[in-house]
């Protein structure tokens, strides 16, 4: 049995699978770790040439689209290794991409999970949007990174190239001990897609272990921060997932008072898209709402499970301020010109 196992997640993406896996490969040592594919029912042929053109890779075949989080959840319960490592299927690895982040987690058991400095594929001198260096979120649940807020996304300047803790490490490559990813319950299925990881990271914050990054491991990845305009589905789904992830993980003194200015936000966000014309983007507001409120016995149900866990409630890589504040209205683009800075 080898260290780790990393496992990326395939749906249709013989493309991703073409230009990508080859860096994968080529860049992993073949003695700390194993390559997995999981393939979430795909009909493009993308196993079909895996299995002609990279026969020593090893498969996991789903049967259908389980999603990210779900797709995973089944997919690990295959596998035994102390690591896993989440790897999305769009991201070009570097030559000894693996090796600083396993020393990290070897160097302190209370370390749950790792992430590289995550940079953008076609525009290389600039940290990307899923993670750059590292995830943050404010007190009113919004997510942000070290090199990226909302959608300014920095140049890399070596200005984070240190080694430290952060609230959240990003799914698009994540190291995780494998028993804590089983202890924590893995990533949450309900959230389908988008911020599971955060949802993840969070819970293990709580149950008192760390979250690194780790500015030694560079990777690239394709994707971006926004879907096609016409397509909301990311709206919704990023809506929901952060609403949910509020209900799920907040300490119970701020509970009441966060989830109200967080649905004021939200309101003025879903008229901003109304006040634009944008009536996809305010439909997909509403239908978020929706979704929480229709599901809010079974949300409720996940927090109550997840407080018997908590050691602890405080993190100070939580910005005590509104991060929404700071960006649009004081005009705050960079991480470390925030007031606080970590």
């Amino acid at each position: 049995m080898k260290n780790i196992a990393v496992v990326i997640l395939n749906w249709n993406g013989i493309g991703f699978l073409q230009n990508f896996l080859p860096s994968v490969i080529q860049y992993t040592d073949h003695h700390l770790a194993d390559i997995y594919v999981a393939d979430n029912g795909s009909t493009d042929r993308s196993m079909e040439w895996l299995s002609e053109i990279h026969p020593d890779v090893k498969t996991i075949i789903l049967g259908e689209n389980y999603g990210f989080a779900q797709g995973y959840n089944l997919a690990l319960q295959q596998i035994s290794a102390p690591y896993y490592l989440l790897l999305n299927s769009d991201i070009e690895v570097t030559e000894n991409w693996l090796e600083p982040m396993y020393r990290i987690m070897e160097s302190d058991q209370n370390i749950a999970a790792c992430m590289p400095k995550i940079k953008a594929f076609h525009t290389k001198s600039h940290f990307e949007y899923a993670g750059a260096a590292g995830g943050y979120i404010d007190k009113y649940g919004f997510p942000f990174c070290r090199g990226r807020i909302f959608h300014h996304i920095e140049e890399d300047h070596g200005q984070y190239d240190d080694t430290r803790e952060v609230f959240w490490a990003s799914g698009a490559c994540l190291l995780i001990r494998s028993d804590l990813y089983v202890k924590a319950g893995g990533l949450d299925p309900f959230f389908f897609a988008h911020m599971e990881e955060i949802d993840l990271c969070w819970r293990l914050k709580n149950m008192g272990y760390k979250i690194m990054f780790c500015h030694e491991s560079t990777v690239f990845h394709l994707g971006g921060g926004t879907l096609p305009k016409k397509n909301h589905r990311k709206t919704y789904l990023n809506f929901r997932n952060n609403l949910i992830l509020l209900i799920k993980n907040l300490t119970p003194r701020k509970y009441k008072r966060t989830l109200i200015t967080r649905t004021l936000l939200d309101k003025v966000a879903a008229f901003y898209f109304l006040a634009k014309l944008e009536i996809g983007g305010f439909h997909a507001v509403l239908k978020a709402y929706c979704s929480v409120l229709a599901n809010l016995r079974r949300i409720r149900k996940s927090r109550q499970a997840i407080r018997k866990e908590i050691q602890l409630s405080h993190h100070d890589e939580i910005y005590p301020k509104s991060i929404v504040l700071h960006f649009f209205l004081k005009g705050k683009r960079k991480f470390k010109d925030l007031p606080r800075y970590f």
